[in-house]
């Protein structure tokens, strides 16, 4: 079990480094999750902390329902929403969460979805083989009451047909994204990136990311 935990925690480590290269978590800003061999264990982040700089020390092991197995470890506040989507997607074994510009200057102009079409890379996504689709990326409005917005993001995939997009915003927050494995989700978070910030682009905004 101990090297379940460390082969995690060395997958969040790397995965914080690539977002923060790309100005996806200033300053303590998101977090990051993997589950464990054992299904209903997720190493996350510790609450606070840059997620460019994290250490095997920064990880810690919570169960489904947000609960950390050391009581004296703090998880993120928004461990519920990563649970939330473990439960709910039992394929699920990797949960970023970011906040980029095109993200937050986006979700705040933003109804309830963000609509993409025409980009090459929504094939990185399920059922979505080519360019020619479109995709409503879920808007969500930010709440302080974690139980609450999780409820609101299930009541949102109860709306969905099918395989909900595996990703959402939370409006002038950020956003989530979860993949089967670490390199899916990195893929997936880095697509939407980068339509995003195409969509901020041609809406007259700019974004700058770190090289």
């Amino acid at each position: 079990m101990a090297d379940d935990v460390a082969r995690a925690a060395c997958l969040i480590i790397e995965a914080g480094r690539r977002m923060d290269r790309f100005g996806w978590v200033p300053a303590t800003a998101g977090n990051i999750s993997v589950r464990l061999a054992d299904p209903a264990r997720i190493a996350i982040t510790r609450s606070g902390g840059h997620k460019g700089f994290l250490t095997p020390e920064a990880v810690m092991v919570v169960d489904l329902d947000g609960m950390p197995e050391d009581p004296a470890a703090r998880p993120s506040a928004e461990t519920g929403l990563h649970c939330g989507i473990y439960r709910r997607f039992p394929a699920a074994g990797a949960v970023l969460h970011g906040h980029s510009v095109a993200v937050t200057v986006l979700s705040r102009r933003a109804g309830d979805t963000i609509r993409l079409a025409g980009y090459e890379l929504l094939k990185a996504f399920p059922g979505l083989p080519t360019h020619d689709a479109a995709v409503d990326l879920p808007v969500l409005d930010n709440d302080q009451d974690i139980p609450r917005l999780q409820d609101a993001v299930s009541s949102r995939w109860d709306t969905l047909e099918g395989t909900p997009l595996p990703g959402y915003l939370i409006r002038g927050h950020g956003i989530y994204v979860w993949g089967a494995d670490m390199p899916q989700a990195l893929m997936r978070l880095e697509a939407l990136e980068f339509m995003l910030a195409c969509e901020l682009a041609a809406a007259g905004g700019h974004t700058e990311g770190r090289s």
